[in-house]
């Protein structure tokens, strides 16, 4: 293999580790969220009639009163449905599982990629050497 093609293959392979890493940490940021998410599920049990902080949108805050413990949780497109604590909670086990399941595959990738480039750089090193 040519020093050009050499040179030319470990940059596209730094190019797809880099947006491996980036898939990765926007993996870890979606758990992190959504472990987030599940914790303040928790505080909602038991909290009809409390005044809480709704979110109204960045950084603006809305005092409101939790009237029922039934959610409305949005199943996609905007569509509405109510779901009680536990039925959002499992909802929100199975998205971290999934997102787990990804940060598998994509730590599998990054090692996979990795050795490939670990071993075009040990060829290039013995190119050089000849």
């Amino acid at each position: 293999m040519e020093n050009q093609e050499v040179i030319f293959r470990l940059g596209m392979m730094e190019q797809q580790m880099q947006q491996l890493q980036q898939q990765f940490e926007a993996v870890e940021k979606g758990i992190a969220e959504l472990n987030s998410l599940r914790e303040g599920l928790n505080e909602i049990n038991g909290s009809e009639g409390k005044e809480i902080f709704a979110r109204i949108g960045r950084g603006i805050y809305a005092k409101a009163k939790i009237t029922s413990e039934e959610l409305m949780v949005n199943v996609g497109e905007n569509n509405l449905v109510n779901k009680s604590v536990a039925d959002t909670r499992g909802l929100i086990e199975e998205q971290i599982k999934r997102l787990h399941d990804v940060r598998q595959e994509l730590e599998n990738n990054i090692d996979e990629t990795n050795n490939e480039l670990l071993a075009l750089m040990k060829e290039y090193e013995g190119q050089k050497k000849d």
